[in-house]
């Protein structure tokens, strides 16, 4: 598993008060996440702290229902804020701490249906008026070291005298969530169009998956289409340039949280001089560094140049 460390400490370094954030560029806000993934919350972030500059005269706010009001902020975010940074009695529940209190008082309701309610009012009762934030996470590093999804280590837990669950013997039953549906496979063809040092790249829009980024011509298609075909329809549409789909350059297998891409990247060559649309534009090496991208197209193109 790759450590998020490093991204955020680049990101604090770009970024190392609300103001420096709330007045950045999307495209610069972007590029400092490039390669985490869900980058609907770096467009929150930089949203709520421009919220933050304007409502709250550029100060994080103290009270959790402000903090709910500021964009991609909900419960959980908020009593972790809250609690954490401002020492506010708040509860913060995130999917470990969940598993902690649903085994801990056995609630075997669906977590995401009257469960989820229960949960909050024994966390709420449970939290308490010194160093909340202390406890919040407490809770949370159980559920991640000891109290885990598969195999908890009972024997070792602080609180295995007191968990109904445990005593019972149904604790790796707990919690009870909806069943998730698979994610569907959807497949995709890309582009790699070169002349000279430049690439032809364009700006996915927004909102969508991927929204803002550069990336290379093309994307879903038709399960029933032909590649190539559909790949000559994407240029075409997509910049407004005819093109000739040549020989297979690569793979594509990237999985997101609600679908998974598999398809083939092809190189391309323009056949005629005409500028590309709006959404498209040629890109030197040195340009295509400083721009915000999707992360495996990225990886294509240092893979070539190396």
């Amino acid at each position: 598993m790759v450590s998020g460390t490093p991204y955020y400490e680049r990101f604090l370094e770009r970024f190392p008060t609300v103001q420096d954030l709330a007045k950045a560029s999307s495209q610069d806000v972007l590029r400092a996440w490039e390669g985490l993934g869900f980058y609907r919350r770096a467009r929150n972030l930089h949203a709520a702290a421009e919220a933050i500059v304007e409502r709250h005269a550029g100060e994080v706010p103290r009270d959790v229902a402000a903090l709910e009001a500021l964009p991609g902020i909900g419960p959980y975010t908020a009593g972790a804020i809250g609690s954490i940074a401002f020492g506010l009695r708040v509860p913060a529940i995130d999917g470990n701490a969940t598993r902690v209190l649903s085994r801990l008082f056995r609630i075997s309701d669906v977590i995401s249906l009257p469960g989820k309610g229960r949960l909050l009012e024994i966390a709420k009762a449970l939290v308490p008026a010194d160093r909340p934030g202390i406890f919040n996470q407490a809770v949370m590093e159980l559920g991640a070291t000891v109290c885990t999804p598969a195999s908890p280590e009972c024997p070792v837990c602080p609180l295995e005298d007191l968990c109904i669950a445990r005593r019972e013997g149904i604790q790796e039953a707990l919690p009870i969530r909806q069943r998730v549906r698979p994610s569907p496979v959807v497949p995709v063809v890309f582009g790699l169009v070169e002349d000279r040092d430049r690439v032809l790249l364009i700006r996915r829009p927004e909102p969508g998956l991927l929204g803002g980024l550069w990336a290379l011509p093309g994307g879903e298609r038709p399960r029933r289409s032909d590649d190539r075909e559909a790949l000559a329809q994407a240029i075409r549409t997509q910049a407004g340039l005819e093109a000739r789909v040549g020989l297979r350059l690569g793979r594509v297998d990237h999985t997101f949280s609600h679908r998974r891409w598999s398809g083939t990247v092809y190189r391309c060559e323009i056949l005629s001089d005409t500028r590309p649309s709006d959404a498209a534009r040629w890109m030197s090496r040195r340009e295509v560094r400083s721009v915000p991208m999707v992360s495996f197209h990225r990886k294509l193109l240092e893979s070539i140049d190396a």
